[in-house]
């Protein structure tokens, strides 16, 4: 079956078929980085990070660009109210960026481009459209002729004349149409500022991605992606100017997740409901809160609440439970079974099924319902009075394969010191030596430090309380 994803541009879905053979090119908007990630920014990285991880595990291969915004009127009020450069805050929290979204499982894209270090190809596609006659200089701002675009308004589905009703002309600005908007901004007293021909300055937000996307994929790619608030103006704007340059379809495909909201209202600074990923994941753990956004279709909106991530950690923490004893039955499984096949099979079709939900539109949510199918599989063979090698290596692989593709791992990030794995080992040891006093004042121990022990029929088991 071929990967079915839907499409902003024609609101449907769509068998998705590559430039290229076997190729994708795919562009992510990604931060403007004046301060740590919040989690409506989080949502894109962890959705396009699966959704190219998902293209790679079905054979693809995946050129993945993903920009940074380091200069804009964000940037430049940050750096004024702490006393520092421009340069100086977006290195900060580009960096700061890379710490929570690999904390996520976010692998890095092959290319994140920096507006900075692209200035002198904004400035030429900038210069280029003013030449086609698409752009207008007007008093060392530059903008860009809505009205010559005769598609303009075909990825939000609205006709200009609809547009001009909401449109306005902010203070300051010296445009000729109120739908017009800007490409290059002269620079104000004081403002960070590049030159160019139409003077000192610095670019428009929309025309970065564009000037971008041109460099790194070129004038058509396959899949656009970012948050729906970015759907208008800025995918729209993106649109008019890449395709007025280039007379060329810009992207095939777009992609966009839904909105989420904070105990079932918008998040917003206004509310203060801002939630930073920063600090989230000092309190749980980042593979709990992937798994919850994850949990959910990426194109519809998704509640976060504090409760909602503590029911994700005990579902989450169920499928880690089923791993560990798999794999602790690897130490003791021996090819005693004769039903091997019939396990195997099983499995196999699971895996069908994940691939299918992938293959929807890349359905994270009936894929982690599958996962807990394999879970509840997994737990009926380990009652089987004997097991089979190849059966437990080949539930641990499928465990592994599939977690990879969502970005995850079952791999604890937690160590234990030595004192509380020596308690435990003493309380396995008094176990033996049926010393169940010894053993219980143990467990007691550890619970006062916040250890919670299992036994099990595979082991002892712990884990935070």
């Amino acid at each position: 079956m071929a990967i079915q994803l839907y499409n902003t541009l024609t609101r449907k879905k769509e068998e998705f078929i590559p430039l290229e053979e076997g190729k994708v090119k795919m562009y992510v908007c990604g931060p403007t980085v004046y301060n740590y990630i919040h989690i409506g920014n989080a949502r894109p990285a962890i959705v396009f990070d699966t959704v190219r991880r998902y293209f790679e595990y079905r054979g693809y291969e995946i050129q993945y660009v993903s920009n940074f915004t380091d200069v804009d009127d964000k940037l430049i009020r940050a750096a004024n109210q702490l006393g520092e450069d421009v340069p100086t805050i977006a290195d900060r929290f580009i960096q700061a960026y890379f710490e929570d979204v690999s904390a996520l499982g976010c692998k890095k894209a092959d290319i994140h481009p920096r507006v900075m270090e692209n200035m002198d190809n904004i400035i030429d596609f900038i210069d280029q459209l003013i030449k086609k006659g698409f752009a207008y200089e007007s008093e060392g701002d530059v903008y860009f002729r809505t009205r010559n675009f005769d598609d303009y308004g075909k990825l939000s589905h609205q006709s200009i004349d609809d547009l001009q009703v909401g449109a306005r002309i902010e203070v300051g600005e010296k445009k000729q149409d109120d739908m017009d908007f800007a490409l290059w901004k002269a620079a104000k007293e004081g403002e960070i500022f590049w030159e160019s021909p139409w003077g000192i300055g610095r670019p428009g937000w929309h025309i970065e991605c564009s000037a971008m996307a041109k460099k790194y994929l070129g004038d058509t790619i396959d899949i656009h992606a970012g948050g729906q608030d970015l759907t208008f103006p800025h995918h729209e704007n993106e649109i008019a100017q890449s395709e007025a340059l280039s007379g060329k379809t810009f992207a095939r495909y777009w992609m966009h997740n839904g909105y989420i909201n904070i105990d079932n209202e918008k998040m917003s600074k206004s509310l203060g409901n801002f939630v930073l990923v920063h600090d989230i994941i000092k309190k749980h753990n980042p593979q709990v809160l992937r798994f919850f956004m994850l949990s959910v279709h990426y194109r519809n909106p998704i509640n976060y609440s504090e409760e909602l991530l503590e029911s994700t950690k005990a579902a989450f923490d169920r499928l880690t439970t089923s791993y560990q004893n798999i794999q602790h039955r690897r130490e003791s499984s021996t090819d005693l079974t004769n039903n091997n096949q019939e396990w195997l099979e099983k499995i196999a079709a699971l895996q069908d099924e994940f691939i299918k939900a992938m293959d929807d539109d890349f359905n994270t949510a009936k894929a982690i319902s599958v996962l807990f199918d394999l879970s509840k599989l997994a737990n009926y063979y380990l009652l089987e009075k004997n097991t089979a090698v190849e059966v437990i290596n080949k539930f641990t692989t499928q465990f592994d394969e599939l977690f990879n593709v969502l970005g995850m791992t079952f791999e604890s990030s937690e160590m234990l010191d030595e004192e509380i794995d020596a308690l435990i080992e003493k309380r396995i040891q008094a176990r033996k030596d049926r010393n169940f006093q010894l053993s219980d004042q143990i467990r007691d121990q550890l619970k006062e430090m916040n250890i919670i022990l299992e036994d099990t029929p595979q082991g002892t088991r712990w884990k935070r309380g």
